[in-house]
């Protein structure tokens, strides 16, 4: 429309004629804000093309800004999370032998950041998935053998072994594990059937802790 108007008057200027006073007094006035008007309208695009990327960047600015708080926040959980546990058998005396293997409770705890290691059941119970680091060891004497497996779930992990002492009036054992874990997954100790250990507030341990993420 705006290029047919300066048409328009580029022929009105032509069959009027440039000596016509009346056209030089109006349509040269007319053709000049119409080409004014065409230039502004030209420069308004231009500053709406200009807007229009500017609000993509920000945008893409935002998405990017929401993504870091996103991991940041993440880190920082990782950070702060902490599971960590640490039990004795407790008592004084033996524990075993029995006649069935059994899931050793070890009811005194130390420490037990997480709330992770049930006293109850001698369980413990991932609370994340991640990396931990488990270590059984034992205390016995003279009378019988000492047996124990650490399991993860229903399946058996490590161990830690003691004959029956003949010459030595105590030993002592144990054994450490790094474990791949899923949330809810299991992790306990038992001891074989017809095997013992001593029980106190020192000797005899289960302890863990999560290492990575």
């Amino acid at each position: 429309m705006l290029w047919f108007l300066l048409l328009f008057c580029g022929l009105s200027l032509a069959d009027e004629g440039v000596n016509d006073p009346e056209t030089q007094s109006c349509f040269p006035d007319m053709c000049n804000l119409l080409k004014e008007f065409g230039a502004m309208s030209e420069k308004i695009k231009s500053l709406e093309t200009r807007l229009q990327e500017s609000e993509a960047g920000l945008k893409a600015s935002v998405i990017r800004l929401q993504n870091s708080e996103t991991q940041i926040s993440d880190l920082s959980s990782k950070v702060t999370t902490k599971v960590i546990f640490s039990a004795a058998i407790g008592g004084n005396g033996d524990v075993g032998p029995f006649n069935t293997d059994t899931t050793l409770i070890y009811r005194t705890v130390i420490t037990n950041i997480g709330n992770a290691y049930n006293a109850a059941t001698g369980v413990f119970a991932a609370p994340y998935a991640g990396v931990y680091y488990f270590a059984i060891f034992h205390h016995a004497g003279r009378k019988f053998g000492t047996e124990l497996y650490l399991y993860k779930n229903s399946e058996r992990i490590v161990k830690t072994q003691n004959h029956k002492a003949v010459s030595e009036t105590a030993h002592n054992g144990g054994n450490i594990v790094f474990l791949q874990l899923n949330q809810g997954d299991q992790v306990y100790v038992r001891m074989n059937a017809h095997s013992y250990v001593w029980g106190s507030l020192y000797h005899t341990t289960f302890s863990g802790f999560l290492v990575h993420m």
